[in-house]
C-alpha cells in the first residue's frame, strides 16, 4: 500500500488510486479557489499537473487564498503552487505555465494528454474561450462560478450550467455559451444571492486582478468594483471543485440536474443579466 495515500486507498481501492496518480489535470487560475482545488488534487494522489496562472501572491490575497502567507508575497502563484505540490508527493510532475489565459492560446496549453481540465479564472473573455475550446477538444471540464460577496458556504452545489439559477455569472455564461453551442457545461455555483459590499472604500492595493475577481470592464470603459471575500467560502468551492474531478476520473461520477428539473426553474433572484457579482477565485 503506499503510504502518503493509504487512506485514500482504502476508500477507492488500489485500481482507482492508480487511475488518479496516471491521470493529468489543469487548473486555470491559482486564487482563492484554485488554490484549494490544487490542495485537494495534491492530497488524493494526482500524479501530473498543469498550473496556469500569470498572478503573483499580493498582501490582499491573505484573507482567503491557501498560497498565500506572509513569506510567499510577490512571488509567481504557480511556483508557490509547485512547491506545495511537491511537498506533498515529491513523485508528481509539476507543469507551471506563468501566463495569464487569453482568446488565442488553447492551442499552446491544452495537449491531448489532459484527462480533466479545472476553470477557477474570471475574466469573462477568457473564461468563455477555455470553455469552448476545452470542449471542442473533448477534454472534461468543470467550472467555477461566482464566489465573491457570499458568506454562506453551505448554498454551493454541482449542477449543470443550464440548470443554475441566482448566480449572475451563470446566468452571463449560459448567455454567452448557447450561441456558441455549448449545450452542457458541469459547474459549482451558489444559490446564495450575491451580498451588497461596501462602495465606499478606496480601491485595493496590489495585483488584485483577473484570476481573482471579474476584471470585465462595462461598456463604458469602467471597471467593476472588485468582490468581497472571506476565509472559507472559496475554500470551500475548492474543494468540492476537487472532488468532482476525482469521481469523474475514478468512474464514480452524478447525474446532475439538467434543464427542466425543479431546480433549473428560474426565479426572481436570478436578477438582470450582469455579471456585476461574478464574483472572486
Amino acid at each position: 500500500m503506499d503510504q502518503p495515500f493509504a487512506r485514500t486507498e482504502l476508500l477507492l481501492g488500489p485500481e482507482r488510486l492508480r487511475q488518479l496518480q496516471a491521470s493529468r489535470v489543469a487548473v486555470f487560475g491559482l486564487g482563492g479557489v484554485g488554490g484549494y482545488v490544487v490542495e485537494g488534487l495534491a492530497r488524493c494522489g494526482i500524479g501530473r499537473f498543469l498550473l496556469v496562472d500569470h498572478d503573483h501572491v499580493a498582501e490582499t490575497n491573505l484573507n482567503r487564498q491557501l498560497l498565500a502567507t506572509r513569506l510567499t508575497i510577490g512571488r509567481p502563484k504557480v511556483e508557490v503552487a509547485r512547491e506545495r505540490i511537491l511537498l506533498i508527493n515529491p513523485a508528481a510532475e509539476v507543469d507551471c505555465r506563468q501566463v495569464r489565459y487569453q482568446p488565442g492560446l488553447a492551442d499552446t496549453l491544452l495537449a491531448d494528454d489532459l484527462d480533466y481540465l479545472v476553470d477557477a479564472i474570471d475574466t469573462i473573455s477568457a473564461k468563455l474561450d477555455l470553455i469552448v475550446e476545452a470542449q471542442r477538444r473533448g477534454i472534461r471540464l468543470i467550472s467555477a462560478m461566482g464566489a465573491g460577496n457570499k458568506l454562506d458556504p453551505t448554498r454551493f452545489e454541482v449542477a449543470d450550467l443550464y440548470a443554475t439559477t441566482v448566480c449572475p455569472l451563470a446566468r452571463l455564461l449560459r448567455k454567452k455559451l448557447r450561441p456558441r453551442g455549448v449545450t452542457a457545461l458541469k459547474v459549482v455555483y451558489s444559490r446564495e444571492p450575491p451580498l451588497p459590499v461596501d462602495g465606499s472604500r478606496p480601491p485595493l492595493p496590489g495585483n488584485e486582478t483577473d484570476t481573482d475577481a471579474t476584471a470585465e470592464v462595462e461598456p463604458s470603459g469602467v471597471r467593476r468594483a472588485l468582490p468581497g471575500s472571506i476565509s472559507f467560502v472559496p475554500a470551500v468551492v475548492g474543494m468540492i471543485l476537487a472532488g468532482e474531478v476525482v469521481r469523474d476520473l475514478v468512474g464514480l461520477s452524478r447525474e446532475l440536474p439538467v434543464p427542466g428539473h425543479p431546480a433549473a426553474e428560474e426565479t426572481e433572484a436570478d436578477g438582470p443579466d450582469t455579471p456585476a457579482a461574478a464574483g472572486e477565485r
